[in-house]
Formats: structure tokens, sequence, C-alpha cells
């Protein structure tokens, strides 16, 4: 139906994996023309502030050029729903404060972006209390242009980032929205097997949002 333009968009999962619910989006509806991945965000709503986390349901292990089109597309979907993107890519290093494999990638995946997009803010490898912490930003990473106001958070894997996406959701006792996808063709959104009725609510008013541009 979605794919043949009767609805506009599509909410489904609440009793399906992630995996059964997007296959068939992934074999009809596929990309749109500007990308070459899909993936997902969750909006997070913090007592303070709404931030966003990127992928946390879909790229199992993306490369440097995958996560750095993970970044541009998040920033994008932040700033179709009024959030200024500043974006913290996120590792177990901050700068140059540690090495290896995961770290070199995130590296560049952010170099990658700066490249393409300079308008963007975004910094990184950093950890994820630099990321968020004005004050530890200070003293770990003084020169960033994130400064512990990070309003976009890329994760380098979907273990990090689905691991984090639920601890902070159930330990801070907080609403979280999403997978939200990004990249596809039509909206098409999904839903984690332990939604509530709010969150349902809030995942099909931002698939009406995005069906409206």
């Amino acid at each position: 139906m979605l794919d043949e333009g009767i609805v506009d968009g599509l909410v489904a999962g609440a009793i399906s994996t992630t995996a059964d619910t997007l296959r068939p989006a992934f074999q009809f509806i596929k990309t749109s023309k500007k990308n070459s991945l899909i993936s997902s965000i969750f909006f997070m709503l913090l007592p303070q502030k709404t931030i966003i986390y990127g992928d946390c349901a879909i790229n199992v292990d993306p490369t440097a050029y995958q996560l750095a089109e993970i970044a541009i597309q998040s920033a994008n979907s932040a700033i179709q729903f009024n959030i200024d993107p500043k974006i913290a890519m996120i590792s177990y290093s901050t700068g140059y404060s540690g090495s290896g494999a995961s770290v070199e990638k995130v590296r560049q995946a952010t170099h990658i972006v700066k490249s393409k997009y300079p308008e963007l803010v975004i910094d990184g490898p950093l950890q994820y209390d630099a990321a968020m912490v004005k004050q530890i930003s200070q003293s770990k990473s003084p020169f960033s242009c994130i400064s512990g106001n990070a309003t976009v958070l890329i994760f380098p894997d979907l273990n990090t980032g689905n691991t984090t996406y639920k601890a902070v959701q159930r330990s801070a006792h907080i609403s979280c929205i999403g997978p939200i996808l990004q990249g596809i063709r039509k909206p098409v959104n999904d839903l984690s097997r332990g939604a509530n009725v709010e969150d349902i609510i809030y995942v099909i008013a931002v698939t009406a949002i995005q069906s409206m541009k």
C-alpha cells in the first residue's frame, strides 16, 4: 500500500522483530536516490532536552563511509524536527587519547563528514561524557566545537548504540521515539516490542511529519 501511494507512511513492529518488520520495506521501498543505505535514529526525550541517537537498530558494523552517511542522515533528521545538529561521533576514546581499529573508524568518518559538509558542527572521536557534559569536555577536549552540548550522538556500531539507548531509556525512565528510519524512499518506522501506547503515538506523529516533506 505504501509503495503504491495508497498510504503515506507505515508504522509496525509492536509484536514483531525489527528484522521481520523492516525486511518488506527494504525489499519494496528501498533507499532514496541520494542515499546508499538505510539507518535509524531514536529521539531520546531527556528532561533537559531532546537528543538523537544513531544508529541503534539497523547497521551492525558500519564502515567509516557508512558511519559518515549515518551522521549526515541524522543531522538532516535533526534539522527536520527543529533540533540544531551538534554531532558527536562516539567512541571509547576522546581525541588521540586512545587507539584501535574502532577509534580510527570513527576518526575517519568524522573527517569524511567535515570534508563533505564543512558547515556541520561535528567532532570525534568523543567519549559519551565529553560529548554531553561541559565540564568534562573542557578537561578531555578543550578545543572541541561540541563543548559538551551534543544533540546528535552517532555510535560506532549496533552493539554500542542499541545497548546505550536501552540502558538510558530504562535506567532514566524516559520516553524514546524510534527506531525512526532514515535514507528510505518513503516513511517506514519500527516499534520496539517493549513499546507502550505513548511510544506508539509518538512514532505515528513522527511518521506523519516525515510524510509531509
